[in-house]
């Protein structure tokens, strides 16, 4: 069991924990968003990361500095936390980008890890081979192998209290994601990067994406840190959350802001077409739309790189509450609906339910319905799983509403999406929701589901639904055993 990452709430898939890195003695909260530092670009100093906008880590590329002379002589010389000034835990990269990018890098695992050390990098990063999206089965499986015998030779170099990366890789091919997360799980290593993702996301394929991570946690034990590599933009961040991931690193804030770029957590939109800034951070408090694009060219990237950072870290504190308050699918979901592709992706998600109810807390806050895929998350599945369990007496009357039970022995509540509820239940979290008032049919169908698992866990009980005014369409999907009573 690794003991440098501890679990402290949970939520679906998404986890509240703390990651100690030792080198740089201090304690990262996850879900934790690591910005991208450029050692070439000055635009938001590291210092200022802490400070202003409550950073507890970042990420830079230690192959940018190994092959820059004049970084690489300042880096060993003062080290990397007084060369960029940041008190944080301070990741650093490989090369990888640039080996998928261009083809080739100058240095081996060895030399780069050495080197990662060396310069005091708190969370140091072998040279992987990334493969892109869609890449045929053999290559991925070749790059995959490739990567693995680097982990290898990652875990016999001595880093001292560095810890060490072991990226998990397999292009779109998830058996492959998945075998790779568990040789990753099996090394002695530290944090475990998804990578070669950005493509995905920069194409807003957000379900495979989900698809990727679902299959890398897998493989993963409970006590992997997990970080998504490139998932810079915050509107994705609770999606990637609830999917299991733990750390987050950005380029998009500095990206974006030297395109005129304004993020927002529902998309992003160029400051030429915005009349009213959405935002209190105090950037968007201090200037209007038309005083920010008069500023100066440098300013006003500064300017707009420093909102895309309020927002992005805000984000990520609203992910934490939701966490703690057992709400983060509902915040998903809000998400959900600012963009098609992220609706995909929450909807990939769900797909996964049966994996993720695993870790979802069997009590938290209350469960709001919110939409149509809210009948399919975790915590519905998981009552119609402990249906089987409960003691049926021999005639049983399911009911929508208040409905005497005449010639039954029992009248359970019946409660969309869960479907049957006793007594004794109707209190308890998740079956004391409130369904909508004009429910859609995907709340209707998931309670028959319920009742169908039910009447198939007692064969020889006699089941009757008592509704107010349900379709004959959807009530098909009752067993033929079970009477139906429209009480509208």
């Amino acid at each position: 069991m690794r003991d440098r990452f501890e679990l402290r709430e949970t939520d679906a898939g998404g986890r509240i924990g703390e990651l100690r890195v030792p080198r740089a003695g201090v304690t990262v909260e996850t879900p934790a968003l690591l910005p991208v530092i450029n050692p070439n670009i000055d635009t938001i100093a590291p210092r200022r990361l802490a400070e202003e906008f409550g950073a507890e880590a970042l990420i830079t590329n230690a192959y940018i500095i190994h092959d820059t002379p004049d970084l690489r002589e300042q880096a060993l010389s003062e080290g990397l936390h007084g060369m960029l000034d940041f008190p944080g835990a301070i990741m650093t990269d490989s090369g990888s980008f640039q080996l998928a990018e261009y083809g080739e890098i100058s240095v081996t695992t060895e030399e780069i890890l050495s080197f990662q050390a060396g310069i005091g990098s708190d969370i140091a990063t072998p040279v992987d081979l990334p493969t892109p999206p869609d890449a045929p089965r053999e290559r991925a499986a070749a790059d995959l192998e490739t990567t693995q015998e680097r982990l290898t030779v990652a875990e016999g170099v001595d880093v001292g209290d560095t810890l060490v990366s072991a990226p998990v890789q397999g292009s779109t091919h998830l058996d492959l994601r998945e075998d790779a997360a568990r040789h990753a799980d099996g090394t002695d290593l530290d944090v475990f990067p998804i990578g070669a993702v950005v493509p995905l996301l920069n194409d807003y394929r957000y379900a495979e994406t989900v698809d990727v991570v679902a299959a890398a946690k897998r493989g993963l034990g409970a006590d992997a840190p997990v970080h998504l590599f490139g998932a810079g933009h915050p509107m994705m961040f609770a999606l990637a959350a609830a999917a299991g991931c733990d750390l987050f690193d950005s380029a998009a804030y500095a990206i974006y802001a030297r395109d005129d770029r304004y993020l927002t957590v529902r998309g992003t939109r160029h400051l030429a077409d915005i009349d009213y800034l959405p935002c209190s951070c105090p950037v968007c408090l201090e200037h209007t739309p038309d005083e920010l694009r008069a500023l100066p060219d440098k300013p006003r990237e500064k300017a707009l790189a420093a909102h895309n950072l309020h927002v992005s870290f805000a984000e990520i504190r609203r992910i934490r509450e939701a966490i703690r308050e057992g709400n983060l699918l509902e915040l998903v979901e809000a998400r959900a609906r600012s963009h098609p592709a992220m609706l995909s992706g929450y909807r990939a998600l769900l797909e996964h339910a049966d994996q993720y109810e695993r870790s979802d807390p069997v009590s938290k806050g209350t469960f709001f319905y919110v939409s149509a895929e809210s009948a399919a998350r975790p915590e519905v599945l998981r009552h119609h799983r402990r249906l089987e369990r409960l003691s049926v007496p021999d005639s049983l009357l399911l009911a929508e509403g208040d409905v005497s039970g005449g010639e039954y022995d029992e009248v359970w509540t019946l409660r969309p999406p869960f479907g049957p509820v006793p007594p004794a239940l109707v209190q308890s979290y998740p079956l004391n929701t409130d369904p909508p008032e004009r429910p859609d049919r995907a709340i209707r169908v998931a309670a028959l589901r319920g009742v169908a698992r039910l009447a198939e866990a007692n064969p020889d009980s006699e089941l009757a639904v008592a509704h107010e005014g349900w379709p004959p369409g959807i009530l098909a999907a009752l067993p033929d055993r079970v009477e139906t009573i429209d009480t509208k």
